[in-house]
């Protein structure tokens, strides 16, 4: 049994956590995002309407895909912390590309799922999805998706530990900056290393 996860909640690493405590053997995250798709402003009516009138739905795609990430990455770090491997986390939201299956996968997923993909763009979308994903494989000498299944978790952190991380680093390029105070200090690797530092990750 797998429960699948609602985003349209403060914390969804609630009802994550007690379907996992209740026995479920894994979840899915994320189902679709409540949505009013528009209104017609001829008529005034929402749409799409059936009989004139309509109900919010469930918007999926490509657009959900950043808001699934976030989701599938906070339930990923609860069940790393606080359950034993054997319970499973299916990724789900806005999958058209091997490389959307990656991030996906970077982020802890046991599994991802296509669906609104597959209905625009047919069943080939699976294959070329695996070739993609096979591609981004070989670029980084992966041998199998364990190789590098939650590798991008590490990386996230608090706010105030990014604003502090960024004090420590401007502190840094002010004390090398100290030592570059006229046009001829700014050569060789000094100059190269003060350029990089302004735009590496």
């Amino acid at each position: 049994l797998q429960c699948q996860m609602t985003p349209n909640i403060t914390d969804i690493t609630r009802p994550a956590r007690i379907s996992l405590k209740s026995g479920c053997e894994g979840v899915s995250a994320i189902n679709t995002i409540m949505s009013v798709m528009g209104i017609n402003l001829k008529t005034l009516r929402p749409e799409p309407c059936v009989e004139g009138y309509s109900t919010p739905g469930g918007y999926s795609a490509r657009a959900v895909h950043p808001i699934a990430l976030a989701k599938v990455m906070q339930i990923a770090r609860m069940m790393k912390e606080e359950f034993a491997d054997g319970q499973s986390l299916s990724a789900i939201g806005g999958v058209e590309t091997g490389n959307d299956a990656a991030e996906f996968i970077l982020l802890g997923a046991d599994t991802v799922q296509v669906c609104t993909g597959v209905m625009m763009h047919g069943y080939g979308l699976v294959k070329k999805l695996c070739a993609e994903l096979q591609d981004f494989m070989r670029q980084h000498n992966f041998s199998s998706i364990e190789d590098f299944r939650g590798a991008s978790l590490p990386y996230f952190t608090t706010h105030t530990d990014l604003v502090h991380r960024q004090r420590e680093a401007i502190n840094q390029r002010k004390a090398i900056r100290k030592g570059l105070e006229s046009d001829k200090d700014w050569t060789g690797d000094g100059f190269v290393k003060e350029t990089e530092s302004m735009v590496s990750n």
